[in-house]
């Protein structure tokens, strides 16, 4: 009994002290009352606290067992999920990044688009003056082909017409002819290499707007594409 009840103090434990107790009260009655064996009752509230013992261990050790499994279980979702994150946090890292850099680029290309609108409208603002010069210029020559042309006609008429009176003064005639003739070439020269010049000009006008329209396209498809990715 006594060691009974310094087991039951060392480990705290009510079940060993009520034990103990009720031994030493068994004891005392079967003293009293004469049994050869004071003890068998004794004895059979061990046993049962034994067994009271073995199954509350049985208990606790199912109960630890199922307390193991559900951490394990526990542990492995905890592990799933910080594994799920660390791969969600490493796209949504590299998604960043991407749209970082897909916004560099829109900004790259709306500045491209800024520059080759400028251009285009130099262009057609340097286009426009050419022509006008152009315009004017024909104008001029064709003004001033048409008179040398008429004075021609009138001279050559006037000296054919005139006969042998005016004889002495065919040599005169015939150098102021050859001069205006001279004149008329070079307006008719000149009146052609302007209009080739204007030709050559608006072919070149005419391409490379053709070339900044299809660069214009594509560039602003490339932005619509690249806004909608970031």
């Amino acid at each position: 009994v006594r060691m009974v009840r310094d087991l039951a103090r060392k480990q705290n434990s009510p079940e060993l002290a009520q034990l103990a107790q009720r031994m030493a009260s068994m004891i005392r009655l079967g003293a009293g009352s004469g049994s050869a064996d004071p003890f068998a009752k004794v004895k059979s509230l061990i046993g049962d606290m034994i067994e009271k013992l073995e199954a509350d261990a049985a208990a606790d050790q199912s109960k630890k067992a199922y307390c193991d499994k559900e951490l394990a279980e526990s542990n492995e979702k905890k592990t799933a999920k910080s594994t799920e994150i660390e791969k969600l946090s490493t796209k949504i890292d590299q998604m960043s990044a991407t749209s970082a850099q897909l916004k560099e680029e829109v900004a790259e290309l709306q500045a491209a688009l800024a520059k080759l609108s400028k251009a285009q409208a130099e262009m057609d603002s340097m286009r426009q003056l050419e022509h006008e010069a152009f315009v004017k210029n024909k104008a001029d020559m064709e003004q001033g082909l048409d008179g040398v042309k008429l004075a021609l006609k009138i001279l050559n008429e006037y000296y054919a017409s005139a006969g042998k009176a005016h004889d002495a003064a065919s040599g005169g005639g015939s150098g102021i002819i050859g001069m205006l003739e001279v004149v008329e070439s070079d307006f008719s020269k000149s009146l052609a290499e302007i209009m080739t010049t204007e030709d050559t000009a608006a072919a070149n006008y005419d391409r490379e707007t053709k070339e900044n329209e299809i660069e214009k396209t594509m560039k602003t498809k490339h932005v619509e594409h690249k806004e909608k990715e970031s």
